[in-house]
């Protein structure tokens, strides 16, 4: 036991040395909007992460294996409900307390990024995660009549494979003992999660509108002391609508590093 200590706090050392891997997305790299930060450009911050050197990569370390673990819980929690209810009807249910947990935690990326310890833009992963916060409290927690639709299910298959597949892929990565599998899976799996993760996505949002439009839930009326109106039918409209420009993007984003990855092809990006 104490030489595999060793062991470990030499990887982390090293690692230490080289500076602490991204945490890109998320959420999609997730099949959303995205996952936790791969889909923007990566700004090195060496000095500061440098500093912050062996405390940074223990904390990153432990933050991915507790994730890890995390969206392990919430699998195995997903496969029994089905398996001993026989009906995906009060999965969500059953499993929202830990889903909300562990989406919720996921903000301590943004944290991550406005410290510098991962060097990813502090925008990309803002966006990323509140998307991922917007549709488990604002969508599926706000609105109970849609927890039971089958596209809820969908969108928790494909953000729990993505999150295991991801963080798993961090925490090897950081202790500098990554299985080809893993690296393997990272690349290839969102080929189909992606969309499968916005499709489950755009159909839960599209069966809340009724509720949203029949209830006027977070929505503010004119006349009002302050003379603002906000009306959320609509913005969950323009919400669906943006997917169209910004999905492809991250989409073919994560095509370009897996052949940069896999396949050791030179990427140029070009400017927009």
């Amino acid at each position: 036991m104490g030489r595999l200590t060793e062991a470990a706090a030499a990887a982390l050392r090293l690692r230490a040395r080289r500076g602490p891997l991204p945490l890109p997305f998320p959420r999609e790299e997730d099949g959303t909007n995205g996952g936790a930060s791969e889909a923007g450009e990566e700004k090195e911050a060496p000095g500061r992460r440098r500093r912050l050197g062996l405390l940074a990569t223990v904390w990153l370390t432990f933050y991915n294996i507790a994730m890890t673990a995390g969206w392990l819980v919430l699998a195995i929690a997903m496969v029994r409900f089905y398996m001993e209810k026989g009906t995906h009807k009060g999965l969500y249910k059953s499993i929202q307390k830990t889903l909300k947990f562990f989406q919720t935690f996921a903000l301590l990326e943004i944290v991550h990024c406005l410290i510098g310890i991962v060097p990813t833009s502090v925008i990309v992963a803002g966006v990323q995660v509140s998307s991922r916060i917007f549709m488990v409290w604002l969508i599926t927690h706000s609105i109970k009549p849609i927890q039971n639709e089958e596209s809820v299910v969908l969108f928790l298959v494909a953000w729990t494979v993505t999150e295991i597949t991801r963080y798993s892929f961090y925490t090897f990565s950081l202790l500098d003992h990554l299985p080809y599998f893993i690296k393997w899976a990272r690349y290839n799996f969102f080929i189909i999660l992606y969309p499968v993760g916005v499709v489950g996505e755009l159909l839960t949002i599209y069966a809340a509108l009724p509720y949203v439009k029949k209830t006027g839930m977070f929505s503010i009326r004119l006349p009002n002391k302050y003379n603002v109106s906000f009306d959320y039918y609509y913005f969950l409209l323009i919400t669906m609508a943006s997917y169209i420009p910004l999905f492809p993007q991250l989409y073919f984003h994560m095509l370009r590093q897996r052949r940069k990855v896999l396949h050791g092809e030179v990427i140029v990006e070009k400017d927009d």
